[in-house]
């Protein structure tokens, strides 16, 4: 509870606080003008303290010369500033630019380690399982679906069979292939492919004994070459050793 008090000094009206200490006055009071509290002078004007100096936090209240003024604290309120929730994660993300691009970089990485232990380690027995088994193909099959149900629309359609014969052409192809979406699904093909006939070629040089390093490497980017290369090594090893069994 503070307390404050007024007294007349000349025309002027001065406020004395609890410290006491005096403050200028800094409004007139005009006649006819009521208060809240009564105002005595001795006949001048008389000046009355701006009530706004007081603290933005209290309200004074029942004022008398008596009592003095009885000032109701306001609690202050702390306010906490919402916390922003991290945005979930929707299917509808993975959608667009941003799908076909890990898309493509997924399925790129997916098929190195299998033409690293084909190349690396022909003989071992991990490569040998890891090459019978069909999980790798089936994830990325699973992928290519999953994109070209994506990237299927019936513009697709209309691409695909362009001409008058309802066959492919050149140019429709080529304005299909600007969708990233669709580029990426058609990669992901590529390498389901590519992976596929290194398979071949790496399982059918293990049972004929012949080299196939080279050949699966040419399978990663250059997959008829590899394959073709792998059907020259195979002609090659065989008449050399018929070569050798006839000697």
């Amino acid at each position: 509870m503070a307390f404050s008090s007024f007294f007349f000094h000349s025309p002027t009206l001065l406020k004395i606080d609890h410290l006491g200490q005096t403050k200028r006055p800094c409004g007139k009071v005009e006649k006819g003008q009521k208060f809240p509290f009564s105002v005595r002078s001795n006949g001048a004007e008389t000046e009355l303290c701006n009530q706004s100096q007081l603290s933005q936090r209290s309200r004074v209240r029942d004022w008398s010369f008596m009592r003095g003024s009885r000032v109701a604290m306001k609690p202050k309120i702390l306010r906490l500033a919402p916390s922003r929730k991290v945005p979930r994660l929707y299917a509808s993300w993975l959608s667009g630019s941003e799908l076909a691009s890990t898309a493509f970089t997924l399925g790129t990485t997916a098929v190195l380690p299998f033409y690293t232990l084909m190349v690396l380690a022909p003989n071992s027995q991990l490569t040998k399982k890891s090459m019978e088994s069909s999980v790798p193909y089936i994830g990325l099959g699973v992928l290519y679906a999953y994109l070209l149900h994506l990237s299927w629309t019936p513009e697709t359609v209309g691409l695909i069979f362009a001409s008058k014969y309802l066959l492919p052409e050149l140019t429709s192809i080529g304005k299909m292939f600007s969708s990233e979406m669709t580029l990426a699904s058609a990669w992901i093909h590529l390498l389901v492919i590519d992976l596929y006939a290194a398979r071949h070629v790496f399982l059918d040089g293990l049972e004929n004994q012949i080299e196939t390093r080279h050949s699966v490497s040419l399978c990663l980017f250059f997959c008829p070459i590899g394959v073709l290369t792998h059907v020259i090594t195979k002609a090659t090893t065989k008449s050399s050793r018929e070569n050798k069994s006839g000697l």
